[in-house]
């Protein structure tokens, strides 16, 4: 049953702040970061599983009162999916390597949907699993289409046009247009393919750096395309990308823990490997320039992980969490 809160929420996806990491910036470059946890169910996969529902809706392949979404997701875009969908009026089920963190699992069974759990080697990790889900979920939904309905977002355009409508845009107004660097993490593509194709056709001498994941590696939502195909929608853009970055998982926690340190910002795995990444960029950097990240969710969803991996213990959690300058409520508990 969707609340209040969550009907409200799926009217107000986008329009999330960018915000000077001043502690990081210097007289010559600019560091800002694209807050996307300001979305209403928490990450950047708002925006395309808004967009995915809406075009199913346009197809007819997605029909209220009929149709049940299925998506294979290691976190972010299952809870997006569920929140919007729920809201909406929609039945949703979930496909997940069966070791994704707790806290995402009891988020989405909060947010409505049902879960299918795949086995994995080691998870969060993009390969197997992360393989095995898409393959169930396509397995459960193509031979009935009169009930399934599965937005894939490896391979739906709608994702791309999630970022090339909103995110590009409102990236390029908020900057009056300064952006010298783009970067981002990389999963789908959705999120590199549209933003970078609306900057470069606004200004074509602006970087697009893509992020990924070392092998067997520990940062939810990245892939390493050593070990896992290039998702389709990726691969058709994927001359957007100027230059790679790989990731490891040590710097990226150690990212995790220096921006709640010096910026106050509880973040996830992922954005501690995009600030990584801006950090190589700035040091190669020979004139000024303006570099904005995607900062695709916060740490909410990683408590146990980091606990595990002796980042950070529960006071320092707790004590993070209350001094956060940008830790917004969400459309449901967190907790």
């Amino acid at each position: 049953m969707a609340t209040l809160a969550q009907a409200k929420a799926a009217e107000s996806i986008g329009n999330t702040p960018l915000v000077e990491l001043s502690t990081f910036s210097t007289k010559y470059i600019k560091f800002y970061a694209k807050l996307e946890w300001y979305n209403p169910f928490g990450s950047v996969k708002d925006r395309p599983a808004y967009w995915m529902i809406k075009d199913g809706e346009r197809k007819g392949s997605l029909r209220k009162g009929s149709s049940i979404i299925i998506e294979p997701s290691s976190g972010n875009t299952g809870i997006a999916l569920a929140g919007i969908a729920t809201a909406l009026g929609y039945k949703v089920e979930i496909v997940i390597p069966e070791k994704v963190s707790q806290e995402t699992k009891s988020l989405l069974r909060k947010l409505g949907a049902s879960l299918h759990e795949t086995t994995d080697d080691l998870c969060p990790r993009v390969g197997a699993g992360t393989d095995q889900s898409i393959a169930l979920a396509k397995a459960i939904s193509k031979p009935r289409p009169d009930i399934y309905y599965m937005p894939n977002q490896y391979e739906n355009d709608a994702n791309f046009l999630s970022h090339y409508e909103a995110t590009g845009p409102e990236i390029w107004e908020q900057t009056e247009g300064s952006v010298t660097h783009f970067v981002t993490g990389c999963g789908t593509g959705g999120t590199i393919t549209g933003t970078g194709t609306f900057l470069k056709e606004k200004n074509p001498k602006i970087k697009v750096i893509a992020v990924q994941a070392q092998r067997n590696h520990l940062l939810q939502g990245l892939r390493n395309f050593e070990e896992s195909a290039m998702p389709d929608l990726f691969s058709r853009r994927k001359h957007i990308a100027d230059g790679w970055i790989t990731a490891t998982n040590d710097e990226s926690f150690l990212m995790v823990k220096e921006l709640a340190e010096k910026e106050r910002l509880f973040v996830g795995p992922s954005t501690g490997a995009v600030m990584s990444a801006m950090m190589k960029i700035s040091q190669e950097m020979k004139s000024r320039g303006s570099i904005v990240g995607i900062f695709a969710d916060d740490g909410r969803k990683f408590k146990t992980l980091y606990k595990q991996l002796n980042l950070f213990d529960e006071s320092q959690i707790a004590s993070i969490i209350a001094e956060s300058k940008h830790l917004p409520s969400l459309a449901f508990d967190a907790n």
